[in-house]
This record gives C-alpha cells, structure tokens and sequence, in this order.
C-alpha cells in the first residue's frame, strides 16, 4: 500500500485514490495529487537564490545583520549549521531558527541565506 497524503482539509490520513483524484472520506474533500505537490513545493522556504531549504542544511550569511543588543553584526559568509524551519513569524517574517557562534540562539529570514 503506497503512502497517500493526509486530507489538506480535516487532515484525516484515510485518504484513498479515485482514478486521478484523491478522496477524503470523512469530509467527501476531492484534489489531484498534482495540486498537493505544487502546493507543497509553493510553501517551501527558499534560500535568496531560490534553492528549497530543509531541515538540516548548512547555510552562509549574505550579508552584514546587525542584531539588537549585540554591539558587532553578524557577518558576511558566517557559516550556519543544521537550520531547522519554522513557520514564519508574521510580523518579522524569520522562518529559519538557528544558532550561531558568539551570538547563541536566533531566528533568521531565509533572503539573507544561501544554501552550502
């Protein structure tokens, strides 16, 4: 049995095939496994070169960040390692939570990265 993706509606994981439909059977919600696809790949976080970031990832700094409370900015080229993805906050809009050398715990918007 292959592994089907939950319902995008109700997220119920008893979803079945239908031809080339997908079918939840507790909210009768019918999509394309093509649109599920796109969707996700629409929703990726991407690097500033437009590289899908995942969990994991080393990644550079693309430019000086000043960082409120510290008196030096976090330079250009610093190597960030395994990122992990959050959803983004949405007045800053960060979407990556790292930690860096120096400057501990932080949260970084993926336009100022690029993947390694």
């Amino acid at each position: 049995m292959e592994n089907l993706p939950n319902c995008p509606e109700c997220n119920s994981e008893y979803t079945y095939e239908d031809g080339n439909l997908l079918v939840c059977p507790e909210c009768a919600h019918e999509w394309s496994a093509d649109a599920t696809e796109k969707a996700e790949e629409a929703n990726a976080v991407r690097d500033s070169n437009g590289n899908i970031l995942t969990d994991g990832d080393t990644v550079t700094v693309i430019k000086d960040l000043k960082v409120k409370g510290y008196l030096t900015a976090i330079k250009l080229g610093t190597k960030v390692k395994n990122i992990r993805l959050i959803d983004g906050d949405l007045n800053a809009g960060h979407d990556i939570d790292c930690k860096i050398d120096g400057f501990g715990a932080m949260k970084l918007k993926s336009e100022f990265v690029k993947k390694i």
